[in-house]
Order: C-alpha cells, then sequence, then structure tokens
C-alpha cells in the first residue's frame, strides 16, 4: 500500500480543518478520556460510528487516515491473541501446554484492540487537519496556566509541536533504512521469530542517530533564523466560533455520558 506517513498535515477546507486548533486539541482529550472509561462492546460501537462521521467530515483518503493502524496490524493481532490465551486461563474453552482461549479473553482482546485502534484513528486526524503552527499555538493556549506558576509554556509548546511533527519524518526514515538493509540481506518478511530480531535490532541505531542529527539541525536551522521562545507563537490563532463551540459541546457531552454510564 503506498501511503502517506502517519502525521503528514494535509491541506483542506473541511469542517474539521476550520475548527481552531486548541479546540480540535481539546476535543481529542475529551474523546480520548471517552474511549479509555468505556467498558462495554456496544460503546466502543458507538465511538466507532462517531469517529467513522469525523472521517467522512474530514474528507480525507481512508487510505491515508488508516495508513498508521495497518502499519500496525501484526502489533494489533498480537495483543489479541496474548488477550485470548492468557486473559482468563481458569475457564477456558480449550487447554493446550500455556494457551488456554476463553470467552472473556476474547472479549477482553477486542475491547484492547478496539481501543487503541481509536486512539490511533483520533490523533491522526488531528495532526492530518492541523497546521505544524497552529499546533504549536494550540499547546501554547492550553498549557498558558502553566505560565502563572513560573513554567516556560512557549518553549514547553514548541517542543511538544516539533515532537508530533518529527513522527512522520521518523517513519519515512525507518522506512529508508529496512530498504537499505533488506538490500544488504536482511530478511524482514522472514517467518522465523529469530530472524525477524535479528533484522529488526540493527535498524534500532541508525534510527535513534538519524533522530538526534534532525533535531540538531532543526537547533542549528532555528538558530540562524533568530528564533526567541514565544516570538512565533499566536501567528495562526483563529478566533472562537459557533461551530467551535458546538464541537467542544458535543465532544463534552459525549465524554460526560461514557464517564457516567
Amino acid at each position: 500500500m503506498n501511503m502517506l506517513p502517519t502525521g503528514l498535515y494535509q491541506p483542506g477546507r473541511s469542517f474539521l480543518h476550520r475548527l481552531a486548533a486548541w479546540v480540535k486539541l481539546l476535543c481529542l482529550l475529551l474523546l480520548l478520556a471517552a474511549v479509555v472509561t468505556t467498558k462495554t462492546l456496544p460503546g466502543y460501537g458507538l465511538m466507532a460510528v462517531f469517529t467513522a462521521l469525523l472521517i467522512a467530515v474530514s474528507r480525507l483518503k481512508l487510505r491515508d487516515v488508516f495508513s498508521a493502524a495497518w502499519r500496525l496490524r501484526w502489533f494489533f493481532l498480537i495483543i489479541f491473541l496474548m488477550n485470548l490465551c492468557f486473559y482468563a486461563p481458569e475457564t477456558p474453552w480449550i487447554r493446550a501446554w500455556i494457551f488456554a482461549p476463553s470467552y472473556e479473553g476474547l472479549l477482553q482482546g477486542v475491547q484492547v484492540v478496539a481501543r487503541v485502534l481509536l486512539l490511533l484513528l483520533m490523533g491522526g486526524l488531528l495532526t492530518a487537519t492541523t497546521a505544524p503552527l497552529a499546533m504549536t499555538d494550540a499547546f501554547h493556549v492550553l498549557l498558558r496556566p502553566l505560565g502563572w506558576i513560573g513554567l516556560p509554556v512557549g518553549q514547553i509548546a514548541m517542543i511538544l509541536s516539533v515532537a508530533v511533527q518529527f513522527i512522520p519524518t521518523l517513519f519515512e526514515e525507518a522506512d529508508a533504512i529496512r530498504q537499505a538493509q533488506m538490500a544488504r540481506g536482511a530478511r524482514f518478511d522472514s517467518r522465523k521469530l529469530r530472524e525477524k530480531a535479528a533484522a529488526v535490532l540493527p535498524l534500532a541505531v541508525p534510527i535513534f542517530l538519524a533522530a538526534f542529527k534532525r533535531a540538531d539541525d532543526l537547533s542549528l536551522a532555528m538558530e540562524a533564523r533568530g528564533y526567541e521562545s514565544g516570538r512565533s507563537i499566536g501567528r495562526t490563532r483563529q478566533s472562537f466560533t459557533w461551530a467551535d463551540g458546538g464541537a467542544l459541546l458535543i465532544c463534552a457531552a459525549i465524554c460526560a455520558m461514557y464517564s457516567l454510564y
């Protein structure tokens, strides 16, 4: 599948694109709280329907929205099987060596996968519909109360924004390194766990080195352009509209509903 890197901003004029960045970030926190507090399959189903509605409203391509989930498909399978086989060994369907699949384990596996998948999709929608500078301003607005106790809110907001924007860059770097390792004979598609581990471990050091190098280059570039903490904050600030208020009310109502029931 030829997909865009995870977390890459995609310009658009959809309803989600037009919302204020800090409103979208606050709505995301409310929805994440709702996902974490729900404990029933119907609750996850309703949240999945709402997430699908958000995806439709965003007007993003489905393959780009689900790119992160597709890359983590084996992780989802592993955590599902672990919950299925080990969560409730006292009431198994069948027992085979250390494996004891059960109905309780099946439900737990579905809930864990649904929770992680929903969190991943919602976070991806935020980064895909919010420009980097708008994201910085959103962090600055929500962290502003910390400035009352002397914390450098501008620097913290910039650090968080840069960290979020580094995600697609690191994905691209990891993919380039993986392609280079495959050209040298590494077998990432092997079915043997030992060979997979031996192929993945050499990726760790180059990825960390590339991340440190890019961070150093970014700091030098910002210094060369005369960056000072807090000076660039506010350039993308948006006024609070009726649409922002409606989005906040809907997300707050969903969070309250899931918290009470």
